[in-house]
């Protein structure tokens, strides 16, 4: 497997990936959100969980048909870490 992605862990059998993205206020987490249905429809993977609240959202990406986790599933977590280390607009 490749090396895992700032700020994600891997948990459980089959392995998923998990991380909770943590912003100061609701509107961050809006647009975030926003975001991330945006590039998971251009991705064509999408998370199998996102729970969120007002200032934080979990997401877990699920491993693929192999069951492990491979390429499209580690580009996808540096993808969504892209898109939180982006500036508000």
């Amino acid at each position: 497997m490749a090396e895992m992605p700032e700020g994600w862990e891997a948990r459980g059998k089959p392995p998923t990936l998990f991380r909770r993205f943590v912003f100061e206020r609701y509107s961050a987490t809006r647009a975030f959100l926003d975001d991330l249905a945006a590039l998971s429809e251009e991705a064509g993977l999408h998370p199998q969980n996102i729970n969120f609240a007002s200032t934080y959202v979990n997401i877990t990406l699920e491993s693929g048909e192999s069951g492990e986790l491979g390429d499209a599933e580690l580009g996808l977590a540096e993808r969504i870490n892209a898109l939180y280390s982006q500036p508000e607009g």
